[in-house]
C-alpha cells in the first residue's frame, strides 16, 4: 500500500488550499463554514466575465469561472448526478453519474469525521454548493428522503450555509402519530440521521429539532435495549452518537473513533464511486490513517516540551496546585489538530495551566496578603521591581505569568504587525481582579445576587486567557477595533456563561463545602428552586440557550471578528461540554486519562483487513 498511499497523498498536497468557485446565482446567501480544520471559506457569486485568480484566504484560493463553464455547472445541476471534482474524462463522468447527493454527502461526512476533509476543501465545497442548490429548489432527491434531507440539512448548516429547519416540520409532525411513521421504526439509519441533525439546533426557537431529537433518541435507545440494533452494522454508530453528542466530545476523538470504525462508517464507500473513481476508500482510509499518526508524534514532542517548561518554572513545586497539564493539552490538541497551529496550542495549554494555578491560590494556597501582592504586581508589570515579593509563591505564580506573557506577546504581536502584549496583560489584570472580588464576597459572607456573580463568574472561569491570546495564532490579523466589537465581547460571553453553568452543575458539592456559592446554591437562595437536584435541572435551560446562540453566532455571517477566530470560541465550548457533562471530569486526576492517551500516545486499533495498513 505504500506507493498508492504516497502517490495519494502528493495529490491531496496538490489540492490542498485549492477551491471551485460555483455561481449560485440569485439563491440565499451562503453564511459561513464550519469544517473541523475551519479552513473553508465561504465565497461570493462570480460577477466577471473573465477567468482570474482570486486573493487566497487563510490558504485557500478561490478560482473564478467562464461564463461558459458556470452554464455548464447549471446543466450539470439538473440532473441527479453530483461529482466531486472538475476536468474528469468521460469514464470518470460515468461512474460519478451514479453517485447520489446522500452518497456524496455521506462522503463529506466520513472525511469530515475522520479529520481529513481539509486536503478536499474543493472538492467538498463543490458538492456542498450543489446540494444547497437543490435544498433551495426543493429537489426530490433531497426532500423526498428523510435520510437524505436530515443529513443534508446537518451537514449544510455545520458548514455555514443558511437552512431552515422548517423543513423537517413534516417528520417532526409525523411523530407524534407512530401510525405515520412508516418504516421509520425499524429504520435504523434514518433515525440516527434525524437524531444527529436534531443536535445541531441554533436556536430556542427550534422547536422542531427538539421534538425530532427525542423521538428519534427514544426509539434508537429502545432498539438498543431489544437488541434490535445489534444486528445491524450501525450498532456502535447508534451507541456512540447517543453518548457522545457532537458538541461533548473533542473532534480528534471523534477522528479516531472513525477511523477505527471505518467498516461501520465508510461501508457505503465500499459500493459507490469515491473521489470520482480516482481512490479507493482504503486508499482514503490509509490518508486518515497517516494523519492521525504523523499527528500523535508532534503532539508527543510539543507535550515534552510544555513539560519542561512547567519545571522551569517551577509549577509543580507549588504545593496547592493541581497538575493539569495534559488535561489542557488534551483540550488543546484534541481540538486545533492541524500541524500548522503548534503556536495556538502551546499557548493554549501553558495558559491553561497558568490559570489553574492562580484558581488554586486564590481558593486554597493563598492568604490575602498573598493575593493582593499579586495582583498589584500585574497592575504594574514592567515596574513590579520596585516592590517585593510576600513570599516565594507570589514569586513562582507572577514570575510564570509574566515571563510567559512577554514571550508569547512578543510572538503575537510579530504576527499580527501590531503590539498585542498590553491587551493579554489586560486579559490577565481582568481575571486577577473578579477573583479578588470573589474573595472579598467570600471573606465579608456576601451573598451576592445572581446577576451579580454570573457577571463575575463568567470571568472567574478563566477562559479568558486560554482563549482569547490564541486568536492571534490562528492566522487572520486582528485589528484592535475587534477585540471592543460587540461581537467579539458576545462570543466570549456566552462561551464563558456555558462553561461557568457547566462547571456549577457538577461542582456544587466540593465548593460548597469549601465555603463558594455558585449558580446552584443561589437558585435555591434567590430563584425559588426548593432543592438543589431542582436547581441543576433549571440550569439546564441556560445551558442549553448559550450553546444555541454561541453556535448560530460561530456560523452566521461574516462580523468584525474572523471565522477561524470565532470558532476557537465554539471549540471552548465543546471542551467545557467533554470535561462536565455528567461529572467533574477536569478535577478528576484519571477520569479523562485514558482520552489524554487516545488522542496523543495510544497507536490506533484497526480491525479486520484494515489491521494490515500502516499506522505510523
Amino acid at each position: 500500500m505504500d506507493k498508492p498511499v504516497k502517490q495519494l497523498t502528493a495529490a491531496y498536497l496538490s489540492l490542498k488550499g485549492v477551491s471551485c468557485r460555483l455561481c449560485s446565482g440569485g439563491h440565499a446567501q451562503r453564511v459561513g463554514s464550519l469544517l473541523p480544520c475551519g479552513r473553508m471559506t465561504p465565497t461570493q457569486p462570480s460577477t466577471s466575465s473573465s477567468t482570474r485568480p482570486a486573493p487566497a484566504v487563510n490558504g485557500v484560493v478561490h478560482v473564478e469561472k467562464k461564463p461558459l463553464e458556470v452554464a455548464q455547472e447549471r446543466a450539470d445541476n439538473k440532473q441527479h448526478a453530483k461529482t466531486f471534482s472538475p476536468g474528469r474524462s468521460k469514464q470518470h463522468d460515468k461512474g460519478a453519474s451514479e453517485t447520489t447527493i446522500r452518497q456524496q454527502l455521506q462522503q463529506v461526512d466520513v472525511l469530515e469525521n475522520m479529520g481529513i476533509s481539509r486536503h478536499f476543501a474543493g472538492e467538498i465545497k463543490r458538492v456542498l454548493d450543489r446540494t444547497y442548490r437543490c435544498w433551495l429548489q426543493r429537489d426530490e432527491e433531497i426532500m423526498l428522503d428523510t435520510a437524505t434531507c436530515a443529513m443534508a440539512f446537518r451537514i449544510l448548516r455545520m458548514n455555514g450555509y443558511d437552512v431552515s429547519s422548517d423543513e423537517l416540520y413534516h417528520v417532526a409532525e409525523a411523530s407524534v402519530f407512530q401510525n405515520s411513521l412508516g418504516g421509520y421504526l425499524n429504520d435504523t439509519r434514518t433515525l440516527l440521521e434525524l437524531h444527529k441533525a436534531s443536535t445541531v439546533g441554533i436556536s430556542q426557537d427550534e422547536s422542531i429539532l427538539d421534538t425530532i431529537g427525542s423521538w428519534s433518541g427514544t426509539l434508537l435507545r429502545e432498539q438498543l435495549g431489544s437488541g434490535g440494533a445489534l444486528r445491524t452494522p450501525l450498532f456502535r454508530e447508534v451507541e456512540h452518537t447517543l453518548d457522545c453528542p457532537f458538541y461533548t466530545t473533542l473532534d480528534r476523538l471523534d477522528h479516531r473513533w472513525t477511523i477505527e470504525n471505518f467498516n461501520v462508517t465508510g461501508h457505503h464507500m465500499l459500493e459507490t464511486p469515491y473521489l470520482s473513481s480516482r481512490y479507493t476508500s482504503r486508499e482514503i482510509l490509509a490518508l486518515g490513517i497517516r494523519d492521525f499518526s504523523s499527528s500523535q508524534f508532534t503532539y508527543q514532542q510539543e507535550l515534552q516540551q510544555l513539560e519542561s517548561w512547567v519545571k522551569e518554572c517551577r509549577l509543580d513545586q507549588l504545593p496547592f496546585a493541581r497538575q493539569k497539564l495534559a488535561y489542557f493539552y488534551l483540550s488543546a490538541a484534541g481540538t486545533m489538530f492541524p500541524p500548522e497551529l503548534s503556536d495556538a496550542r502551546i499557548l493554549w495549554a501553558k495558559n491553561g495551566v497558568l490559570t489553574t494555578v492562580v484558581d488554586d491560590f486564590f481558593d486554597v494556597g493563598g492568604s490575602k496578603e498573598e493575593l493582593e501582592n499579586l495582583v498589584t504586581l500585574v497592575e504594574m508589570w514592567d515596574e513590579h521591581h520596585k516592590i517585593e515579593f510576600y513570599s516565594e509563591q507570589v514569586e513562582i505564580v507572577f514570575s510564570s505569568i509574566y515571563n510567559s506573557v512577554n514571550q508569547l506577546g512578543a510572538k503575537a504581536s510579530l504576527l499580527q504587525d501590531r503590539n498585542v502584549t498590553k491587551h493579554l496583560i489586560q486579559i490577565w489584570l481582568d481575571l486577577l481582579k473578579s477573583m479578588m472580588t470573589e474573595v472579598e464576597w467570600r471573606m465579608r459572607k456576601y451573598v451576592p445576587t445572581e446577576e451579580e456573580y454570573m457577571k463575575n463568574a463568567s470571568l472567574t472561569f478563566a477562559l479568558g486567557p486560554i482563549v482569547l491570546p490564541a486568536l492571534y495564532f490562528v492566522g487572520p490579523k486582528i485589528p484592535e477595533s475587534v477585540v471592543k466589537d460587540p461581537e467579539y465581547n458576545e462570543l466570549f460571553r456566552l462561551m464563558s456563561t456555558c462553561g461557568r453553568l457547566l462547571n456549577d452543575v457538577q461542582t456544587f458539592e466540593r465548593e460548597y463545602g469549601e465555603g463558594k456559592l455558585n449558580s446552584v446554591s443561589l437558585l435555591v437562595l434567590h430563584g425559588g428552586c426548593t432543592s438543589i437536584s431542582e436547581a441543576r435541572r433549571e440550569l439546564q435551560k441556560p445551558i442549553d440557550t448559550c450553546r444555541r446562540d454561541l453556535l448560530r453566532l460561530v456560523l452566521g455571517e461574516e462580523g468584525a471578528v474572523p471565522r477561524p477566530c470565532k470558532e476557537l470560541f465554539w471549540k471552548m465550548c465543546k471542551v467545557c461540554y467533554f470535561f462536565y457533562s455528567g461529572t467533574d471530569g477536569f478535577s478528576s486526576p484519571v477520569e479523562k486519562a485514558r482520552e489524554v492517551d487516545a488522542v496523543i500516545n495510544e497507536p490506533l486499533k484497526l480491525e479486520g483487513s484494515h489491521a494490515s495498513l500502516p499506522v505510523v
